[in-house]
């Protein structure tokens, strides 16, 4: 027998994204199905994801706004300080959220993955107004004047005003939506690991550039034993990429501590090395006939300033706004003025930040003494200059822009 069921957003792809507006929207009052191929449960592992997301401040006020903080407080550490240097041996320029910047407050937190993954599943499965079908595909989806129409593989039906894609950089529902995508690849690759570190971290986030790319130390969370632990995203140039990923745990602290310079005393490799080419991506359009994309279906960067995850967060946090207005005014919820609203608000900023973050990457990337040279002198500007030192601060914590409500830890 068929079972046809009925919600006012059908939400394509469970992770960190789709998951979060589901939770975002039931916060609200608006009801939806959340549709993922995977079993979720599989994806809570360190070995399905062992890499660690930082949280800006601002996505960290959404997530408190609509009752998720407890994970921030007992799983994820707070960044008070970010320190970067062109290499290891320049002058570093130190953000520091604990100076009297006007703002105060932590500049973002670090958490594992798979604790976030886990905080949100378990969220979303406990939420009245959120259903969530997984492992389950979409054999049929049917865009129409009328609504969606959704046909999951075991037969079952579900409807909805409005079809959201958050399954990620290779969206099939983006694509069977022929919507185009801008994409290139760099020729570089992130290693991600876990060390565990004599001295302590201090809440500081350290970013240290170097010709063949950015080389990341992430603050994490202490250990259960107590001892000191920091993510490391080090990008690497292509070529290089398969050898450092056979370093093994001793190779690989080796190599570690000669980039690092003696910053956190000895190293010791904790987790097994992934690595994930890096690339750029931006649809075309956000929108097409009843539908929205959100997240990384709409656009992907360089991790170089450790901001993809939280574009995808500002995406949830306008989405939810445009979407609950929607719905107190009694408007269809996928009606073009609707979603046009959601996507005028979003590109630009997504642009801004997709470009910004290119440009970094191809500046530090630059050889030779004059190019090392003008970057110093970049970095030695923003530290004599308050108020542009103060733009980064809130550059870092996503305050600024047109900043929907959730983001200022206002509920709608």
């Amino acid at each position: 027998m068929t079972r046809s069921m009925s919600y006012d957003v059908i939400i394509i792809g469970g992770g960190l994204v789709g998951m979060t507006l589901a939770l975002a929207l039931d916060a609200h009052g608006v009801t939806s199905a959340v549709v993922d191929a995977a079993d979720l449960d599989t994806t809570l592992t360190a070995a399905f994801d062992g890499r660690a997301s930082a949280i800006a401040s601002a996505s960290a006020g959404m997530f408190r706004t609509i009752g998720l903080g407890a994970m921030l407080d007992t799983q994820s550490c707070a960044i008070h300080r970010i320190r970067v240097s062109d290499g290891i041996q320049a002058k570093p320029l130190v953000f520091d959220a604990l100076e009297s910047d006007g703002a105060g407050g932590a500049l973002g937190y670090m958490i594992e993955n798979r604790h976030l993954r886990a905080h949100l599943l378990a969220a979303g499965r406990a939420a009245a107004g959120i259903a969530v079908h997984a492992p389950a595909t979409a054999a049929r989806i049917n865009r129409g004047a009328d609504g969606v129409t959704v046909t999951l593989a075991d037969g079952t039906v579900l409807t909805a005003p409005l079809l959201v894609a958050a399954d990620g950089r290779r969206s099939k529902i983006r694509d069977g939506a022929g919507i185009a995508v801008a994409r290139w690849t760099y020729p570089q690759t992130a290693i991600v690991t876990m060390i565990e570190h004599v001295a302590s971290h201090n809440q500081t986030a350290f970013e240290l550039f170097y010709p063949t790319g950015p080389f990341a130390i992430l603050p994490m969370r202490e250990s259960a034993s107590g001892a000191n632990r920091s993510a490391i995203v080090w990008t690497v140039e292509n070529p290089a990429a398969a050898g450092t990923l056979k370093l093994g745990p001793r190779g690989l602290a080796v190599e570690i501590e000669k980039r690092i310079g003696g910053l956190l005393g000895d190293v010791t490799v904790i987790a097994p090395a992934a690595s994930y080419p890096l690339g750029y991506h931006h649809a075309a359009a956000y929108t097409a006939e009843r539908m929205v994309l959100i997240g990384d279906a709409a656009h992907g960067i360089h991790p170089i300033a450790g901001q993809g995850l939280n574009m995808g967060l500002r995406d949830v946090a306008a989405l939810t706004e445009v979407l609950v207005d929607a719905a107190r005014l009694g408007l269809d919820l996928g009606a073009p003025a609707v979603t046009a609203r959601y996507s005028a608000w979003r590109r630009l900023d997504n642009s801004m930040v997709g470009a910004v973050t290119d440009g970094l990457n191809c500046l530090f990337a630059l050889p030779g003494a004059a190019p090392a040279a003008a970057r110093r002198f970049g970095l030695a500007a923003v530290k004599r200059i308050p108020a542009l030192k103060r733009r980064f601060m809130a550059e870092a914590r996503g305050e600024t822009g047109d900043r929907p409500k959730l983001l200022t830890g206002v509920p709608l």
